[in-house]
């Protein structure tokens, strides 16, 4: 992230960190077209993804500024920790209440209905070797009185994890009864 940001100005660094606050609270994110010239695809959803951990973890940890701008101490000159400093200060209470909003949405969703497919993928150079079976998971989960489809696709690994996860979030939940 500290050289990510580097690579804007101060002052479109706050912009910046302004806009994924937004998206971290459930408004519009920024977009990559408006900062395609500057990040390539992988480097912005990386940029992103580190705002995102790092107002959440300065916000859930309630640092002080002083942890703050220690934790930012690797970040070269020119106002960029002072910006993010800037934003999480103006914007603490508001992160703290999207976390809680998003902490409490999650514990009351409850999935009311799923469907899957079993496709096959295919690669146009070895079409004839290549036989990967995906699984298109549609799930329709309600929260609070909306309700909200979730679809994945995953391969034969990632459907063995999330299996092992949801039968670990069972056994909790019977340890919990």
């Amino acid at each position: 992230m500290v050289d990510s940001l580097s690579r804007v100005s101060p002052a479109d660094c706050l912009k910046l960190c302004h806009r994924a606050v937004d998206g971290l609270c459930g408004r519009e994110p920024p977009c990559w077209k408006d900062y395609s010239a500057t990040w390539s695809l992988e480097e912005w959803l990386d940029l992103l993804s580190s705002l995102s951990a790092f107002f959440r973890l300065a916000v859930g940890n309630n640092s002080s500024d002083e942890e703050v701008m220690a934790g930012l101490s690797g970040m070269s000159g020119g106002g960029h920790a002072e910006a993010l400093l800037s934003v999480l200060r103006a914007r603490r209470e508001e992160i703290r209440r999207a976390l809680l909003d998003r902490t409490n949405s999650i514990s009351s969703a409850t999935l009311q209905d799923f469907d899957w497919q079993l496709k096959l993928a295919l690669s146009s150079d070895k079409i004839s070797s290549l036989h990967t079976p995906l699984l298109a998971l549609s799930l329709d989960v309600r929260e609070n009185s909306g309700l909200r489809s979730v679809t994945m696709e995953m391969n034969r690994d990632e459907l063995n994890t999330l299996i092992g996860s949801l039968e670990a979030a069972n056994k909790v939940v019977l340890q919990l009864k």
